[in-house]
């Protein structure tokens, strides 16, 4: 059954923060093979004029995947996440996250759109910073297949 398109445009509570760690940075750098020295050297990411590391663009992935449950766990919504397919992921950046962080994400549902049986919902991620400044968008795609026939 296809997803109701009065959600598009529902937004979402900003999720609790989410104090992004030089540790978790470092770890998440290691884990995606990028030895990029302002993901793990202070100083190297001082001599480039940040406060402190960075993190990798795909780094805030986790913390806006973490925030778009909110529509997936939805059951007004309906959707069967058994089904789900991650389809596509963008960013659009203001400033790169640093170490100390404290994050927030506001989840909106862009468009919703029904294809050749499949449910296509894309879904918005607006990250900010402690001070309420924004940091980075994120989309997300998700793409929930259709039932199997019989």
């Amino acid at each position: 059954m296809a997803l109701d398109q009065s959600f598009v445009g529902r937004s979402y509570p900003p999720t609790d923060p989410y104090e992004v760690g030089r540790e978790k940075i470092r770890e998440f750098a290691r884990a995606v093979g990028d030895d990029n020295p302002v993901y793990a050297d202070t100083e190297a990411a001082k001599a480039l004029g940040h406060p402190d590391v960075i993190a990798p663009p795909t780094f805030v992935f986790a913390i806006t995947y973490r925030a778009a449950g909110q529509v997936v766990e939805d059951p007004q919504l309906g959707l069967d996440y058994s089904r789900v397919v991650h389809g596509d992921q963008k960013f659009s950046y203001t400033r790169p996250v640093r170490a100390g962080d404290r994050l927030t994400v506001t989840t909106t549902i862009e468009s919703i759109k029904s294809m050749a049986g499949n449910d296509i919902l894309d879904i918005r991620g607006e990250v900010h910073d402690e001070a309420g400044e924004h940091v980075v968008t994120a989309w997300t795609k998700l793409v929930a297949r259709g039932p199997e026939e019989a």
